[in-house]
């Protein structure tokens, strides 16, 4: 019987970029946030002679073929398992494409998530397989690893090295989102070209990268959680590299609702430095979705990855609704969320 799995859309809370490196990546830090909306994804599989996968969608422009991430992480999974399947694999597309959501590598986990549900793949059947899955994700692409975690999730390395944080919350529940969706197309790799440009002009070198990004992980990991926690964490997961200086941080009180707590430490998304100035638009509606000095202002926004989308986070329904409102004045637009907490994340996502 199909299983079908929910995949929901995640925003960047922030996005810190370093220099371009040796290996042709950029170092990030950032705080991948999931959100309520969510694609379907149905999978059917069962045990053959030899893997075939087929992907089908409700959208002509998701591909059919292996360049799909569903389509990865399913060939990716069955090899690491040494596993032969039949896998077919519908879409239903509900989130903007190449929109900065992450919709298609929350596809690519959802799909992994009813293949495992189909072939019945569990830790007792396969016990190495929990840390196999990772590094499958890792290589289907730098932010599928997040959904295999969900809610709050610090990004480190390429976005790949990921820890759970604290989940958000403006007093007894989660803050309301207004997603904005404009008509204009953000090319990813243009907008690290142009980050690069940036660099050079600015001589942001290799170096000066490290102790940015260390610091802004410092800054993160102490509003939601605590840097002697985070240390912690890093240190259970073997994980070392530029990020390891973690600082003791508890006489700073970054204490209050973890929102406004990373709004006090300056969070930002890189990316709009070189975006907005190619697409003046996108300024315009991140303006729109603040409305600072209103009664309705947002208590954070931003673009989220590199675009298109843009974000507002708010206290209530109402100032939510108030500024979709804008939005439509201005002509753009929107979807109305919640962020999305781990165990609901999880709770939520298997609709078989």
């Amino acid at each position: 019987m199909p299983t079908t799995v929910r995949s929901h859309a995640k925003i960047n809370l922030g996005l810190g970029i370093g220099a371009p490196r040796e290996d042709g990546f950029h170092g990030l830090v950032t705080l991948y946030q999931t959100l309520e909306l969510y694609d379907k994804v149905t999978v059917t599989a069962h045990p053959a002679a030899e893997t075939a996968i087929r992907i089908a969608s409700n959208d002509r422009r998701v591909p059919l073929d292996a360049r799909n991430t569903a389509w990865k992480m399913t060939e990716f999974a069955l090899q690491a398992l040494g596993l032969q399947a039949s896998v077919e694999i519908f879409i239903e597309k509900r989130l903007p494409i190449q929109g900065g959501l992450g919709a298609g590598s929350a596809n690519a986990v959802a799909a992994l998530i009813g293949l495992e549900a189909e072939l019945h793949i569990t830790a007792k059947t396969h016990p190495e397989w929990g840390a196999q899955r990772l590094r499958c994700a890792e290589q289907v692409g730098s932010d599928v690893p997040l959904f295999l975690i969900g809610g709050t999730v610090l990004g480190l390395d390429r976005g790949q090295l990921v820890f759970p944080m604290p989940d958000l919350a403006c007093g007894p529940v989660s803050p309301w989102c207004v997603v904005a969706t404009p008509a204009v197309g953000v090319s990813t790799p243009q907008a690290f070209r142009d980050w690069d440009a940036l660099c050079a002009r600015e001589g942001l070198t290799a170096a000066a990268s490290e102790a940015k990004l260390n610091e802004l992980s410092r800054v993160y990991a102490s509003a939601l959680t605590g840097a002697d926690s985070f240390r912690g964490a890093r240190a259970r997961n073997g994980s070392s590299g530029v990020f390891s200086r973690m600082h003791q941080d508890k006489g700073k009180d970054l204490a209050g609702p973890q929102v406004s707590a990373l709004v006090r430490t300056g969070i930002a998304n890189d990316f709009e430095q070189v975006v907005f100035l190619q697409h003046p638009l996108l300024s315009e509606i991140k303006r729109t979705l603040a409305a600072s000095g209103t009664p309705e202002a947002a208590i954070h926004a931003s673009l989220s990855g590199s675009g298109s989308a843009l974000y507002g986070l708010y206290r209530g329904q109402r100032d939510a609704e108030a500024a979709r409102q804008r939005l439509r004045t201005a002509g753009v637009q929107s979807l109305l969320t919640r962020t999305l907490p781990r165990p609901q994340y999880w709770r939520q996502m298997l609709l078989k």
